[in-house]
Order: structure tokens, then sequence, then C-alpha cells
């Protein structure tokens, strides 16, 4: 009896090291975050590190002691954190740096989030929890945006209505689909007014593959702006928001047609013949 309770202990305790860091997401309106991380247990400066998954890149924010055993770092939206997925880790004292686990993520001010646009671009970032079960935070920097707020369906075809940041919409505004195997070009009339856009695709004339969606807001002379829906809280829109395919006849035969977001939460439309097998996307929102 004497010597199981400092053993209970000391498995406690290793028990308690070998679990990771937990971390607690605020995100605010502007597209800044907030990470409240569980205390290590280990003596030195702290430090959130950040890192670029599949690039050379990280971004190291320092933890303060907050209180009750919790230690703070912020990312300003003001901060650059370049377009991609980043993998979240606690590091204390120069030691190794520890992946951190996801805790409760408050993204309520993300939900119909209208940002202005003033600094010609839109910056998000959304924690989300891997496959893995850690914690990483997906990012966007989009310059000029063209955010996709309603898809409906039209008779053979899709109707988009969106908003354009960073930029201003001109009278020869319209919108492309490009074929992603052969770079074929077809484009849509914009009815604009002010930053709101919107455009119908016919179905109809598209022959079968995937065709990603742009705005052009100056016409031909301008940017050419990929159209996607960023703004809201979900890191991943593709096995969360899936819409209705439509079957006509067409010049190409019998299809299948409807919108879907790719990976990277851009607006694409996947035209399969009948009979064919669907493409499936890869990491990246485009076929292997």
């Amino acid at each position: 009896m004497t010597t199981s309770a400092p053993r209970t202990a000391r498995r406690r305790a290793g028990e308690d090291a070998a679990m990771p860091p937990r971390a607690d997401c605020i995100a605010d309106s502007a597209g800044g975050l907030t990470f409240d991380v569980t205390e290590t247990g280990e003596q030195g400066a702290a430090l959130l590190v950040l890192r670029r998954r599949d690039r050379d890149e990280e971004v190291s924010l320092p933890l303060t002691p907050v209180g009750n055993g919790r230690l703070r770092a912020a990312l300003p939206s003001g901060v650059a954190l370049a377009e991609g997925r980043w993998d979240a880790y606690a590091q204390v004292a120069g030691g190794e740096p520890r992946r951190l686990a996801p805790g409760v993520n408050d993204l309520r001010s993300l939900v119909d989030r209208v940002p202005s646009g003033s600094l010609g671009h839109v910056a998000v970032r959304i924690p989300y929890v891997t496959r893995q079960g850690n914690l990483s935070v997906r990012s966007w920097l989009r310059a000029p945006h063209a955010e996709a707020h309603e898809l409906r369906p039209a008779e053979d075809g899709l109707v988009v209505h969106g908003r354009v940041y960073g930029t201003a919409l001109a009278p020869a505004a319209r919108a492309e689909a490009r074929h992603r195997g052969s770079g074929a070009l077809l484009h849509a009339e914009v009815v604009a007014e002010q930053a709101e856009f919107g455009f119908t695709l016919a179905y109809g004339v598209l022959p079968p593959g995937i065709w990603d969606l742009w705005l052009r807001p100056a016409g031909e002379s301008g940017p050419r702006v990929r159209i996607a829906r960023l703004l809201d809280d979900i890191a991943d829109k593709q096995p969360v928001l899936t819409y209705p395919r439509a079957a006509l006849d067409t010049e190409y035969g019998p299809v299948q047609a409807g919108p879907y977001f790719t990976r990277d939460n851009d607006l694409s439309v996947s035209v399969v013949a009948k009979g064919a097998v669907a493409p499936v996307t890869g990491a990246d929102g485009r076929t292997p």
C-alpha cells in the first residue's frame, strides 16, 4: 500500500506528459484568430508555431500566460498567412514542437461575414480538425475575391449570385467557364449592381468534363478572379454543400451536370456523359 500511491502518481504524470497540448480557437470578423493553449508543463518562453503543409514556411507567435493554466497567442488579420493548410504546434524554450490537439472552436463571427475589401484583398482563416485528430488552419488570401453567395438551378443550367471584393464591377464584366483539360473558354453575361453580380450558365453548351468558374470584373482587359465560397465557418465545403444534378440531352449526347465546390472551396461544374463515371477530385480540387 505504501508504494502504490507514488506509482499511480508517476503513471498519471507520465500520461499527462504524453497528452498533446490542446488549443481553443476564437475567430473574429476581421479575419484574425486567437489561440488559448493548455499549459505544456514545461518551463521557458513558449511559441505557437504554424507550419505550412508541404512548404518550408512557418509563422511563430508568442504564447503569453493568461491565468487558469492557459497560454494565449494572437494571429491578427494584418499578419499575412499564405494560402494553404497550416499545421499548429506548441514549442517551449527552443525544444521540439509538439502538435496541438483541437479544443473548442468559436467561429460564430465567420457566419455571413462581409469584409470591407478596402485593403484590396480578403483574408480567411478557419481552424479545423484533421483526419488524424490534430489542429490545423485553412488559410485563403485572395486579391481580388469573387464570393459565391447563392447557387440555384435554372432551366437546364445554373444561376450564380455573388459579391466581388477588392475591385469594381465594370459594364464589361463577364463570367467564364474554363475546361480543366483543354483550357477551352465559354462566357456568360453578368448582371451587376454595385459590388453584386449574377449570371446564368447553360449546361447544354458545355462538353463533358470539369469546368472551373471565373469572374472577369473589368471584362477582357482586367483580372481573372476565381469564384469561390470562403466567407463562412466551413473549412471544407465539398462534403457538406452538395447540389442536385440536371439530366439533359445536348449536342454532345445525354449528360448529367451540376455544380460543386473543390477542396479549395472554389466553384466548378462537372458535366458527365451518360454511362461514364464521374471524376473524383483530389486534395487540391483537381482530378488526379
